[in-house]
């Protein structure tokens, strides 16, 4: 018999379910008159946003929404879809945020397949919403943001109800209730499939409290941060960081659409500590022209995220005063779980061998208990040579319940008790992942398998170079073969022969691009290329 298990029951007194709304009641609590949020000319301090989470809350339980109803946004990042990740679970419903930039239908298959009840949305989306609403074979109740920060000549209605309005049929004293168990789901997310329909990541109030805690300690986040919101919110829940910033008593400044000179101007405004962005978005600021940048006041801490950057990019922002760290993570693992950690014996290197360090995966978050690169056959660790390609594989807290409505998905992805992430990577010495390729853009030629983000890389050392994304290009004598396009630089032209050549000084012969392409690349919203649609066109 266990001495410590007798009678040592879990009871009110010691357990209570882990969620994230437990921070926003906290802000509201401590530091009520602290701004909170900024968005333009309207700004919100904790007491107020948590009284119109409370009352929008209240509004969905009276038009019937209750625990377990899908409650669906299509919104830019303002004050409305920050509110929603706390209003939404406050009235025991689930939260789903959906990527402003998807076709009508996909919207519609969104709405369709996740049981939205409501969807909130903002009117400048109004041509693909109402094609959507058209092809869906269910009534929904429609609520329209009206921003007056939009073009509002061009917007039409879309719904019968308008946000604000709606959102005072509410009452401020609702009594909302914590989940009663932590599972409980708190959001879901589409992952934009490349092929088929978009599958549903389910996450529940557990993870999403866990990776608040754990980003903060991973990016030494202070209280009292200025955060600005580059990423969208409708992805990953904004790498969860609504439900972080207030444990932190940080102040939100929102961001409607990715505007250069905008970031720069309200870093300077809101002295901004904090933001995250793709690298495509990195790339922005260090091209944008001299008369939109502003030298800043404080250094700016930048976390970034989605297609590994060119090494490139880290002298680039160095140089303008943004201190910046890599992360990796999925839509499936609540956003970021992994951090390219810095260790002090580096700072004796050479700064290309730090930059090179820099845009590793590295490793994981104090709250993901195993990051590992496996052989998908045999379920053993690779070598850590830095050499042995694997698959980056994930187990913790902060892997998504599963697949909504996918049971045969979810076993597949989580197979032999890890969750398979379809990314290949290889394992150095020192226990840092760096990824060689998504399993689906691995150039195989000849037998050698060619990473396309090694070709990248170099590609994008050249100064003409702004943006390179490589696919395999069909041969009829080696299977595959690199083809590379590119965004040059303005004002810097650039020829085939030229990048070619400059490949051959540090690439293997079998590496170099066998055609250059030059063109604007497709992106996804949150500025990932689209490869697929490359991988069409050769």
């Amino acid at each position: 018999m266990n001495h410590f298990e007798t009678n040592l029951d879990k009871n009110k007194a010691n357990y209570v379910p882990l969620t994230p709304l437990t921070f926003l009641k906290r802000a509201r609590e401590i530091y009520p008159n602290y701004e909170a949020i900024i968005y333009e000319d309207r700004k919100y301090t904790w007491n107020e946003v948590y009284k119109r989470a409370v009352k929008f809350a209240s509004a969905l339980s009276k038009i019937g929404i209750k625990k377990g109803d899908t409650v669906s946004f299509l919104a830019f990042n303002t004050p409305e879809i920050f509110e929603a990740h706390y209003s939404v679970p406050m009235a025991g419903a689930v939260l789903n945020t959906i990527n402003i930039r998807l076709d009508a239908n996909t919207i519609s298959y969104i709405l369709d397949h996740s049981d939205a009840k409501v969807l909130v949305v903002d009117r400048q989306l109004h041509v693909e919403v109402k094609k959507a609403l058209k092809t869906l074979g269910k009534k929904i109740t429609i609520i329209d943001i009206d921003d007056k920060n939009a073009d509002q000549s061009k917007l039409e209605k879309i719904g019968d109800l308008e946000y604000e309005s709606f959102l005072n049929t509410g009452d401020e004293n609702f009594d909302w209730q914590m989940p009663e168990d932590e599972w409980q789901s708190i959001s879901l997310s589409y992952t934009s499939g490349t092929t088929g329909n978009p599958k549903g990541v389910v996450y529940h109030h557990r993870g999403a409290y866990l990776m608040s805690t754990g980003s903060s300690v991973a990016w030494n986040m202070p209280n009292r941060l200025n955060f600005l919101t580059v990423v969208p919110m409708f992805h990953c829940n904004g790498w969860c960081y609504p439900w972080t910033v207030p444990m932190l008593n940080g102040r939100t400044i929102c961001l409607r659409n990715i505007d250069i000179k905008k970031i720069f101007e309200l870093i300077d405004k809101y002295e901004v500590t904090h933001f995250g962005g793709a690298p495509i978005v990195l790339n922005m600021i260090t091209g944008a022209p001299e008369s939109d940048k502003k030298k800043l006041k404080q250094k700016v801490y930048v976390l970034t995220a989605g297609a590994p950057p060119p090494s490139i990019i880290f002298k680039k922002m160095r140089a303008l005063g943004f201190e910046v760290m890599h992360v990796y993570g999925l839509t499936e693992t609540y956003g970021h779980v992994t951090q390219c950690a810095w260790n002090d014996e580096w700072n004796n290197f050479d700064e290309e061998k730090q930059n090179e360090i820099k845009a590793r995966q590295g490793v994981r978050y104090p709250n993901t208990e195993g990051v590992v690169v496996l052989d998908p056959e045999t379920m053993k660790e690779v070598p850590k040579d830095g050499k042995t390609i694997g698959e980056i594989m994930i187990r913790g807290n902060v892997v998504m319940k599963g697949y909504f409505k996918d049971k045969d998905a979810t076993d597949k992805a989580m197979k032999d008790g890890w969750f398979h992430s379809g990314d290949l990577a290889v394992m150095h010495p020192d226990g840092y992942v760096k990824i060689q390729d998504r399993s689906k853009d691995i150039i195989i030629s000849g037998g050698e398998n060619i990473s396309s983000i090694e070709i990248e890389n170099t590609l994008s050392k050249h100064p003409s170079v702004s943006i390179a994304a490589v696919v395999a290009k069909p041969d009829e004598k080696w299977g595959e073969v690199p083809c590379a396009f590119i965004e040059m630089v303005k004002d810097k032209p650039v020829s085939e022969k030229e990048l070619i050549d400059f490949c051959k000084e540090t690439l293997a012969g079998f590496k170099v691009p066998k055609k250059v392409v030059f063109c604007d690349l497709p992106k996804t919203s949150t500025g990932k290329i689209q490869k697929f649609e490359l991988r069409k066109q050769v």
